[in-house]
């Protein structure tokens, strides 16, 4: 590569590293661990950049550097830093070898099946039956009670019957804090997705941050057109973060996972 197409690499990879962090949080169960292996990976990029350059584009080629880092170090996951993530960690024992990653990949970060494979070494369809396979494994795992925080009319009914598809019912909708804290005080949700600017100019953030006051356990799903808010490096951060315009199978696949990961036993609706 020339001097000015190794810049724009290295600027590109700069780029996509926040979602590297969040991608490598959720993975491995620990915002500790997963900050541990994206940092090992862009030193093993500095070192030897081959494997991260010969991908279609810069987000792929860290991601298989990330891959090659972690699956080298055995694929751990990092040590529970909350409640929820060692919960997390005892179902990810009970998942099919590899699926989880796959999943991860395709319905959060937006990869295509063909990408994933260049990630994960291996084939196209590969990456799509593991994506199937974590998908049915999961969504018949847990059902609960879902919150949904969103001032926009349109999008929450949208999020609602994604969430009732999959097999949770809705507590209800708030459009303010001060809705947020009345309705998850009214019913304790098992599951908050919450969008961080609200029709008050209120903060989704803080109104999760009240209503965990009050119930320190419950998983935190973030639907927000502004993501660089949240991926800050900052602690803490959430471990699954939506960008929209979001697909229905980003939030399906995100609340299916928070869910089962959160949870230790099958919730009753």
């Amino acid at each position: 590569m020339s001097p000015n197409e190794t810049s724009d690499f290295a600027t590109s990879v700069a780029a996509n590293v926040p979602f590297l962090r969040r991608y490598a949080r959720a993975l491995t169960g620990s915002q500790e661990s997963g900050d541990r292996f994206a940092a090992a990976t862009l030193e093993a990029i500095l070192l030897d950049d081959a494997p991260a350059k010969g991908r279609q584009n810069a987000k792929i080629g860290l991601f298989r550097a990330f891959h090659l880092v972690w699956s080298s170090a055995g694929a751990p996951v990092g040590e529970a830093d909350t409640r929820l993530s060692a919960r997390a960690q005892d179902h990810m024992a009970g998942l099919t070898e590899n699926t989880r990653e796959a999943l991860l990949l395709h319905a959060i970060e937006g990869f295509t099946t063909g990408e994933i494979g260049q990630i994960m070494d291996i084939s196209s369809d590969e990456a799509a039956e593991l994506i199937d396979i974590a998908r049915r494994e999961m969504e018949s795992a847990i059902a609960g009670k879902v919150m949904v925080i969103e001032d926009e009319a349109i999008i929450a009914m949208d999020i609602v019957s994604i969430v009732q598809d999959v097999g949770h019912s809705v507590t209800g909708i708030a459009r303010t804090r001060t809705e947020a804290v009345k309705l998850a005080s009214s019913m304790r949700p098992d599951l908050i997705l919450a969008d961080i600017q609200l029709a008050d100019n209120s903060s989704g953030i803080d109104a999760v941050n009240d209503i965990l006051a009050q119930f320190d356990d419950i998983p935190v799903i973030f639907i927000t057109a502004f993501p660089e808010r949240l991926l800050t490096g900052a602690r803490p951060e959430p471990a699954f973060l939506i960008t929209k315009p979001f697909s229905e199978e980003q939030v399906r696949s995100a609340v299916s996972q928070a869910m089962f990961f959160s949870s230790t036993e099958t919730l009753a609706a």
